[in-house]
């Protein structure tokens, strides 16, 4: 199976043993961000530094002023985590070390944006804005988003792109001394705290028949218990029983087609941008209305427009993400088991042969390994001899 590693530029730039480490793995392809969102990063081998902290959403490259000169919102450069052309940089040298670049691109996932401009975030049933989450329903961020997709994806020396967060964004949030979690919250709970009533999304649930207001306090109403007991449902028929079949139905619909015009453009944008046979995939979750980095996708839609997806299958989830697309591949579908192999952060490198094989098995194409940067010597030791077994 053909298997990519994620990687920074920061991994790469100044590093000039990173390149054949990386290719010494028995990976084909890098993935490599060329726009990303604020992080802290261990960079446990670099000969200059162990920390990085970018502290904002950025392009790691330098934008184009011209391309940009007409939208309403623009991407932010990076500071000193990457200066200049770091996604250029990196990509070269490894392209010197023989192996593929694909661009890494964060779409809908930006706290600076939100912060700078709040009316361009989700703003859940109790009017709380989630600064990290563009609403992609406004016409502004959507144009953004797909330009953004572009512009990132479509890096010199660049072979395709991986897309993600190319969806709606919610409450789920990794958050600097986060304290959400006092108050458990299922999957149902997560969905309607996830639900926005900007002032667009209120007009696309009124379009869709149902009084905005009421769909507030439906809400709030289907929330208040969990407040005081914490909630565990999951699934569409929780959110049925907890909203209504008719308000669900709304609210599926609204953000669902959504999704589906901003996946649907962002991809377009990509393909007007690039030459022939440049690969195009998403992070993708199969339920749809779910909500992050790997945004939920409609399988049989979201095949029909991009070259495939990437899915997140660590901790024994292969057979539900993969499971789903396996009626509506072609041929040429790409299905890309993501596994974490960074035993520090809860990855198994030492049973990826073993889950690499069961992702086979049920219709698996690819590999992809989060994260060769930020993984230690002993977890990429691992990598290499799974990589082996594997052929």
């Amino acid at each position: 199976m053909r298997a990519s590693a994620f990687l920074y530029p920061w991994d790469v730039v100044g590093d000039p043993d990173a390149p054949a480490r990386i290719a010494g793995l028995g990976v084909q392809q890098v993935t490599l961000a060329s726009a990303y969102h604020s992080t802290r990063a261990l960079t446990p081998r670099h000969p200059r530094h162990r920390i990085v902290t970018a502290e904002h959403a950025a392009v790691l490259y330098p934008p184009d002023a011209g391309r940009w000169a007409g939208h309403e919102l623009r991407p932010y450069p990076a500071g000193d985590w990457a200066p200049g052309d770091a996604h250029g940089q990196a990509a070269a040298a490894l392209a010197d070390a023989g192996l593929d670049v694909h661009t890494w691109v964060i779409l809908a996932h930006s706290s600076r944006l939100g912060a700078e401009r709040p009316d361009t975030s989700v703003v859940n049933a109790y009017g709380d804005r989630y600064p990290w989450a563009p609403c992609i329903a406004r016409p502004a961020v959507a144009a953004y988003l797909a330009e953004l997709a572009a512009e990132a994806a479509v890096r010199p020396g660049a072979r395709g792109t991986e897309l993600e967060s190319c969806g709606w964004y919610g409450l789920a949030h990794l958050h600097a001394h986060d304290k959400i979690a006092g108050v458990g919250l299922g999957e149902a709970a997560q969905y309607l705290m996830s639900l926005c009533f900007c002032p667009v999304c209120r007009q696309g649930y009124e379009g869709l028949g149902a009084d905005p207001d009421e769909l507030v306090a439906a809400v709030r109403r289907a929330l208040e218990p969990g407040w005081a007991t914490g909630s565990a449902e999951a699934g569409r028929p929780a959110v049925e029983k907890l909203l209504g079949a008719d308000l669900a139905a709304v609210t599926f619909d609204w953000r669902g087609g959504t999704a589906r015009a901003l996946q649907e453009a962002a991809v377009a944008a990509v393909r007007a941008e690039a030459a022939p046979g440049f690969q195009v995939l998403l992070h993708a979750d199969p339920v749809p209305y779910h909500t992050g980095a790997n945004a939920g996708v409609d399988p049989a839609h979201i095949l029909g427009v991009a070259d495939g997806v990437v899915l997140p299958c660590s901790g024994g989830a292969a057979e539900a993400m993969l499971a789903p697309f396996a009626p509506h591949r072609t041929g040429s579908s790409v299905l890309a088991a993501n596994f974490n192999v960074v035993g520090g952060m809860g990855g198994s490198p030492a049973t990826l042969a073993e889950d690499a094989a069961r992702a086979a098995e049920l219709g698996a194409t690819e590999l992809r390994l989060y994260h060769a940067g930020l993984a230690s010597d002993t977890d990429l030791t691992a990598v290499a001899a799974a990589l082996s077994r594997l052929g």
